[in-house]
This record gives C-alpha cells, structure tokens and sequence, in this order.
C-alpha cells in the first residue's frame, strides 16, 4: 500500500467528527460564534433535536462575501488576531467549527454588516461550497444546519432519541446563557419555546443572580452564598448553595473560566474539597462558580471541543476556590436552607398539598362525594364561624387563673435570638424553640455532633487538641488491616486528641481520647476511623480531611437521641449553635434544625 494525501472533503469529514460528536456541539459551535459577534440576542430553532434543522440567528456585527468565503475554510478565523494560541480572548478560536459542520451536512449562512448596501449568502452541501450570492437580510448572521450528518450516515446510528439529543442541546444553551446574563437567549423545537432568556441588566453580581435563578430555580436564589475572592490576580465569582440545598448528581454544578463553561476534574475535585465537611459523599451542592484570570494563565487548547482546560499554578486555583466557598459558609453561620421548611410542610401538609390550593396536575384532597361543587351551600359559611373566634374573649378570665412558677424559667424572650427560646423537648431527641414569627425544631443529635466537629477542629487548629487519659488503657480487638490502618496513622490522630498504640497482632491499645468527647465508646470509634481511612488515599493527610476524621470523633462524642435535657441545657445548645459557622447542617449535609414560620402555621389549620 501507497502513502496518498486524502481528499479535502474526507479530511473535513475527519475533522468534524471531533468537533461536531452530536447536534448539541453544532449548537454549541454556532452561538460561541454569535457570543463572539457581539450580538445581544440570539435565536436557536431545531428540529428533531437538531437532526433534520439548527438555525441560530443574532444580531452581530456580521460578515462580507469575502468573510464568508473563509468563514468555511478550515483553520480561518479572526479569534486570533495576534496568532498566539496563549492569549486566547474569544470563545470560538481554531477556525473548525463552520468547515466541520459543513462537511456533513447542508450549511447555509446568510450575513449582513451594518453599513451593507445587501446581504450575502454562501451554502455548503457535503463539503462542496457554493460561490456567494446577494441575499436579503437585515443585520447580523443567520446559519442554517439541515441533514446534519448526511454525508456521514453511520454518525447517524449513534445519535439518540430526538428527546434525548434536544435534552443536550438545552443544556449547552443553558451553560452559553449562565456565562453571559446581558445577551438575550431563545431556543424553539419549531412549535414551541423550549427556553427564553431575556437579556439582564444591572449590576454585574444581581444580573448573573437573576439568569441563575431562571436557569437553576428559584431556590437557589434564595439559598446560595455570593462568591466574590481573588488572590495573585485570579477572580472567583459566583454563588454557591447552602450544604443542606444539594442533590443526588453534579447537574446542577456549573463552572466557567472566562466565561467558558468547562468540564474539568480539577475544578470539581476543589468543590469536593470545599465541602467536604458539610456533605456526604453521595450528595452534591448546587453552584455556578466564574473563574476569571489572564489568558497566558490557563490553557483552552486542549481538545477540540473546548471544555477542558489547563491552569500554569493548579494549586493556586484550587486554593482560591476551596478557600472562598469555606469563608462564605463560615460567614453563614447557622443559616439553613429554606427549602427545609417547605419540606417539612410538604410533609405536614393534609395529603401533601401545597400551601394556598390546588396545584395543577395535583389530585385533589376531597373525595369524590364531598368535591367542592358538591359541598352543600351554606356548610362553607357554618364552618368559618365554628372556628371564629369566641366573642369576649379578650376580656379578663373570671376564673381563678394558676401560673406555672417553673415555666417562667424556661428561657429567655424569644426575640431575643434568631433561633428562640427553648419551649420542651419532644420523644428525648427534638428540641422546640419558639422564636418571634415561628417556631424551630432542632435535632438535638446532629447539632451537637457539628457543635463539637467544630470544637476540634478550632483546638487542634490553636493549640491543639486537649486530651483525657483512660485510668486503665482500653484494648479493642479489629482485624489486622484496620489495625495497620490506625496505627500508620497514629502520629497524625495524636494531634487529633486520640492516642494509640499497638498490642499484639489484630489489637490496638487507646490510651487517651479527646477530651471533648467525654466518654465515649472507643470500640465503636476505633472501627468507623478504621473504615474511613480504608475509603480515603492513604497518601492524603489527615490534617487535609480532618473535617472528616473530627465528624466521626464528633458523632461518638455528641448529645444522643434519648437523652432528656432540661431548659438550661437546651437554650446553651441553641446559643452554641447560633455562634457556631456550620451549625445550620451535619457533616453529611443533613439539616440540625427546621424553621416554621407562624404564617405557614396558620395556613395549615385554615386560618389564612
């Protein structure tokens, strides 16, 4: 066999399947390529999810019959005005995307600058190009993809349903949209407006809140923490969710350098790392993180499709981040998300309804005989007034009226703190505060245990951790592994406040534990530390996940359910709690405590 070069139209082939894998990077490709236009508005079509037709229309600053002409030649482009790959300022760069679509497909553009007599348009059906021909048209660009992957028939067989391919082109439309609030965004399946982002104006910080809010819900604008750090030149904006607003997958997790949404390993390990001592490993927060830094700084030539990228000083970047989404949390002291309470209301709730009525597509809460229009007249009127108020009732009582002496010292006026005054515990293990617009619930455990968490983690960071030595030394038996685990770890459980040392084959001997913990069950602690270390790189110090390490200390160590407290002890834990950063949520992103407005209240009785 001969060496030969390949045809033009089989190497654009090649090359397309690179960079267009499915109608979502053709989507993709063709709004970067109108973002960078500087257009302020831009129109998606598709149908059968983007099959058969992409139309993407804006209103940039458009192209000439020249332009056009290179438009769809491989490796033109005008992103790189200084030809250095380093200092990339655009997001479309490599002069591929137009010539790829057009080899496997029927390309039409059609584009018009401002100072125009006319518009021009050049078609590309397979590869072959058209010369250009007068079009009308008003300003900007319209690019028309049909029978994408007709050049190409077994791409075809790896395409999904028209559902599923539409569903991905729906969410890189959502990723172009989140990075740039102050362009208008639409996208149609030819009957129907899948998405519709008006363009946002105002300032910077409250115009990306308002297009999250649209994108992730609005729970998220509600309970997300405003990111605004930078070190050594490197800006991290954005918003992150509270611990306790997370989910059961990274969807809902969003991350951008330079306003190009990227997929990279390293920037979602660092959110772990954030949150690490907030959530469990199965559960992810919601965020949308903005990394702004100089060009020469990170590199986006990676692979074709754009979204990965490569940082000069990876450890500065993971620094940054993980620094400023811990200081927020701690600057949110015991705040919890609200989507707690509606939960808890949800679950209140008589049959699960919402508050305020029927929802639509919601089964209503009447049996069929007692439905609304079947209700007699006038029992509506006969039930409002039983559950009216007495008359007289504001007048004083005649009846000899008996004060509880030891209520009066239950705790402080309510309004004097954000979580209220203790008012009784319920089965040893709730806590019921009453606060100046509700009441608060609080899971006396999970409190406790972040309550002490965070006590070790504050000694060990200051003076480390003070220790109580057993009067007799405690032997726990475990099998060989676990033992090697524990004891190649422990120097660094010392400064945790726990000290061991080995007896024998498969036992470990504990001579002092911390003193926070008070009596514990060493056993029990020695195996969950055991267990821990044999799910964790046994490269990874312990100092560097200490938050995991303290919440396992901590669970052994806290206020267990079961335990009745007098009022003096639950008001020291509510004031703890409302000191504490953290203390709105357990380590594995659980909350401690739900809030009920007394609004919500009197709405589940009827009485709003």
């Amino acid at each position: 066999m001969m060496l030969r070069r390949l045809p033009e139209t089989l190497v654009n082939q090649i090359a397309a399947g690179e960079v267009v894998e499915r109608p979502a990077a053709a989507v993709k490709e063709l709004v970067e390529n109108a973002v960078d236009a500087g257009a302020t508005r831009v129109d998606v079509v598709i149908h059968d999810g983007g099959q058969s037709l992409i139309s993407v229309t804006d209103d940039g600053h458009g192209m000439s019959s020249e332009e056009l002409m290179l438009a769809i030649e491989r490796h033109a482009t005008s992103k790189l005005p200084d030809d250095d790959l380093i200092r990339v300022q655009f997001l479309g760069f490599r002069g591929e995307a137009l010539p790829s679509i057009g080899a496997v497909s029927r390309l039409e553009i059609t584009s018009r600058r401002p100072d125009d007599d006319s518009a021009w348009m050049i078609r590309v059906e397979g590869g072959k190009v058209d010369a250009p021909v007068p079009a009308a048209y008003s300003r900007g660009t319209r690019v028309e993809v049909r029978d994408l992957f007709f050049a190409t028939p077994a791409r075809l067989k790896f395409l999904k349903t028209p559902r599923t391919e539409q569903n991905h082109v729906t969410e890189a439309i959502k990723r172009l949209a989140m990075a740039h609030s102050g362009i208008g965004f639409t996208l149609s399946d030819g009957s129907r407006k899948v998405l519709d982002f008006p363009p946002v104006t105002g300032d910077l910080f409250e115009a990306r809140l308002g297009r999250l809010s649209a994108i992730m819900g609005r729970d998220f604008a509600g309970n997300s923490l405003l990111i605004d750090a930078e070190r050594e030149g490197i800006h991290l904006g954005g918003y992150a969710g509270l611990p306790t607003l997370n989910r059961g997958n990274a969807a809902l997790q969003f991350l951008f350098v330079n306003n190009r949404p990227v997929n990279d390993r390293m920037l979602y390990g660092a959110l772990r790392g954030a949150y690490r001592d907030f959530l469990a490993s199965d559960r992810y927060p919601l965020v949308a993180l903005f990394l702004g830094l100089p060009a020469d700084l990170v590199d986006v030539n990676v692979h074709p499709a754009k979204t990965e990228v490569r940082f000069q000083d990876q450890g500065l970047v993971r620094g940054l981040i993980v620094g400023a989404i811990k200081h927020a949390l701690a600057e949110a002291g015991h705040r919890a998300s609200t989507t707690v309470s509606d939960m808890a209301l949800g679950s209140i709730r008589p049959g699960g309804f919402p508050l305020g009525g029927r929802s639509r597509g919601v089964r209503t809460p009447y049996p069929a005989s007692l439905s609304p229009s079947r209700i007699p007249t006038g029992l509506h009127e006969q039930n409002t007034g039983y559950h009216a108020p007495l008359p007289a009732l504001d007048q004083v009582p005649t009846a000899q009226t008996f004060v509880d002496t030891d209520a009066e010292q239950i705790g402080p006026a309510p309004e004097d703190h954000p979580l209220g005054a203790a008012r009784g515990q319920l089965h040893e293990t709730y806590i019921v505060a009453q606060t100046p617009d509700g009441i608060v619930i609080v899971d006396q455990h999970a409190a406790h245990e972040r309550l002490v968490e965070e006590r070790i983690k504050n000694d060990m960071a200051e003076q480390g951790v003070k220790r109580q030595g057993l009067l007799i030394p405690e032997v726990v038996e475990l099998d060989e592994s676990a033992c090697h685990r524990l004891i190649s770890r422990a120097d660094e459980l010392a400064e945790l406040g726990l000290v061991i040392e080995a007896f024998g084959e498969g036992a470990v001997m504990v001579r002092e534990t911390p003193a926070l913990l008070g009596e514990v069950n060493v056993q029990g602690l020695l195996n969950d530390l055991a267990d821990d270390l044999a799910e964790s790189d046994e490269a990874i110090a312990l100092r560097e996940r200490i938050g995991d390490v303290c919440a396992t200390m901590a669970c052994h160590g806290s206020v267990r359910a079961g335990r009745r407290l007098n009022a003096d002890e639950m008001n020291a834990l509510l004031r703890e709690m409302e000191a504490t950063p953290h203390s709105g949520q357990c380590s594995h992103g659980r909350p401690t405590y739900v809030e009920l407005k007394l609004a919500d209240i009197e709405k589940l009785f009827g009485r709003r």
